[in-house]
């Protein structure tokens, strides 16, 4: 099964803009419209990542759930666009589209006991809630973590039961159970929530590197686990245990883009490393520019979104510039609206996952043969992490994307690109 990831780009569809005058309506007619508004917002946000996910029962659970209402005050603006939010503590709240897709591959069920190792914000648990006897719910980050405890209660979550701790320790006085859902990526499964999960349950958990992970199915048979891999994914890696006993030391300021030439497959037509992808395939063809595949994008649907998207470290404190390079092909490509683009998109991100900094390479329009194209953008200096996508963001057409590269230069007067 092929995990399409993707993030709507049109603003004005997902959640219609207040104008001023609204200010001079009645307190009551005010309210009412801004809940219609949340009420449209979610409807389409259902559409969106209904392209992927088919299980009415969890449709419905995405619908009903109140998303503005579980991220803070300054991000609910963005609260139905699919996207992962920053929510404080160097986390974020995962996008629609991640939390429906792992609700629906855990298959939960009305009898079922789940236990959910979450990041702060309650989402999860809430989706859950009406698909499963009981939620235990452990939130890893403690101030989030009592503020998600009173709102799951305030919103009348009553079979949701938080705890704030370590994710790694599992809930040992309530297991087992039939399922277990992490949404934040250790190394290794932790050994608390094998011996937690019940013969038959599920585990859905994502695995891997702080920024090159596996979202794994696991299912426990004869006290033995049996793992599937969905797809490349990322996740906020796990706090405590889990991230102290990490095998792999990686320098994760020094920016490594994995697989830019997408010669490496994770299965028929999906690139490795890359994730969150949406109308994007591989393609082999002996007249690759590099190698002997590269990456197909299409849409044809103005407003949609056909993109590829990966996560790289990048310490803002060591490095000034980053320099980008790619070989690129454009077919037809029109860009319908203002706010269209096609190309590479780069966003930069400080130790809470807030936003600080943005950059564009491109657009590329029309029609175009093979070339090489190179640009160089500023490091914030608060950034430790950076986001890249290559896509058609509502615009139409077809771009082909190969070897793609990325180096950073030092700060310092004559340091050289590493």
């Amino acid at each position: 099964m092929k995990l399409k990831f993707g993030r709507c780009t049109r603003r004005s569809t997902c959640l219609a803009t207040f104008v001023t005058y609204v200010a001079m309506l009645p307190l009551a007619n005010l309210v009412a419209q801004q809940t219609d508004q949340w009420t449209k917002a979610r409807r389409e946000l259902v559409e969106l990542i209904a392209e992927g996910v088919k299980d009415p029962r969890v449709l419905q659970a995405v619908a009903a759930t109140e998303r503005h209402l579980f991220v803070p005050i300054d991000q609910q603006q963005n609260a139905y666009f699919d996207m992962s939010l920053p929510i404080g503590g160097g986390v974020t709240i995962s996008p629609p589209y991640v939390v429906a897709f792992m609700t629906e591959q855990l298959d939960p069920r009305p009898t079922d006991r789940v236990l959910e190792i979450g990041t702060g914000s309650g989402y999860q648990a809430a989706i859950l809630s009406p698909l499963v006897s009981e939620v235990y719910t452990i939130e890893i980050i403690e101030d989030l973590g009592n503020e998600a405890a009173e709102r799951l209660k305030r919103l009348g979550y009553e079979n949701v039961h938080v705890r704030v701790g370590d994710g790694f320790q599992g809930w040992p006085e309530h297991a087992p159970f039939d399922k277990i859902i992490v949404t934040c990526s250790p190394e290794n499964i932790p050994q608390p929530l094998i011996d937690q999960l019940k013969e038959g349950g599920k585990m859905l958990i994502p695995l891997g590197s702080r920024y090159q992970q596996s979202l794994c199915l696991v299912t426990k048979e004869n006290g033995k686990l049996e793992r599937r891999v969905l797809e490349s994914t990322f996740f906020v890696p796990m706090t405590g245990r889990a991230e102290e006993v990490r095998n792999a030391k990686v320098d994760d300021g020094v920016p490594v883009l994995a697989n830019g030439s997408f010669e490496l497959l994770k299965e028929e037509s999906v690139p490795a490393n890359w994730y969150y992808l949406r109308q994007a395939q591989i393609v082999s063809d002996r007249e690759s520019p590099d190698g002997a595949m590269y990456l197909k994008l299409v849409n044809a649907t103005h407003g949609r979104v056909a993109q590829v998207l990966q996560a790289v470290g990048l310490d803002g404190r060591r490095f000034k510039d980053l320099e980008v390079s790619v070989t690129a092909r454009a077919s037809d490509i029109v860009l319908p609206e203002d706010d269209s683009f096609s190309g590479i998109d780069i966003r930069f991100y400080d130790e809470q996952r807030r936003q600080v900094g943005a950059a564009k390479f491109g657009p590329w329009l029309g029609k175009t043969s093979w070339a090489e194209y190179s640009t160089r953008f500023a490091v914030p200096q608060e950034a430790r992490l950076l986001m890249i996508s290559v896509g058609l963001y509502g615009a139409t057409g077809e771009l082909d994307i190969d070897n793609i590269r990325m180096s950073a230069k030092k700060n310092g007067p004559k340091g050289p690109f590493d």
